[in-house]
């Protein structure tokens, strides 16, 4: 079991838990003094009143919650966001209200869910040419439309 260490940076804050047994994120919580309210087309930063101490060698992608996402059309402007091992501030959520009507968070509410992943670090090489593949420079589209 991979340890990370928290520390609340706001009294609203909500330490993150895993919902289910198999659950690969737990939730990110609202730490909120009152209610904020989003208009579409609006963009916020919404605090969540953690730090996290992340082992070296691993991130923290803050993702988006499905149901928020379906129902009301809030989504993560930089989806996932990174939280880097030495990163030792608090973590904010950047929403962005995608849907038609105003959307309001309470304090507590869920807003975000986290998935502590592994990284792997490379070293790049620069040459002056590389290997071939059938897709080559092919980009976006460039496998079709989904028909076989």
């Amino acid at each position: 079991m991979l340890h990370v260490r928290v520390n609340k940076v706001r009294d609203t804050a909500i330490i993150p838990r895993y919902a289910t047994e198999h659950a690969a994120g737990v939730d990110l919580h609202a730490a909120l003094d009152s209610p904020l309210t989003i208009v579409p087309g609006e963009r916020t930063l919404i605090p969540t009143g953690l730090a996290l101490e992340i082992p070296w060698g691993y991130e923290g992608q803050v993702r988006p919650r499905s149901g928020l996402a379906l129902r009301q059309g809030i989504a993560l402007v930089n989806s996932p966001g990174t939280i880097d091992a030495d990163y030792r501030g608090e973590i904010g959520v950047i929403v962005i209200n995608h849907g038609q009507e105003p959307v309001t968070f309470a304090p507590g509410d869920r807003i975000a869910q986290l998935v502590i992943a592994p990284v792997t670090r490379v070293e790049f090489e620069e040459v002056d040419e590389l290997s071939t593949t059938r897709r080559a420079a092919g980009g976006f589209g460039h496998t079709g439309t989904g028909t076989a």
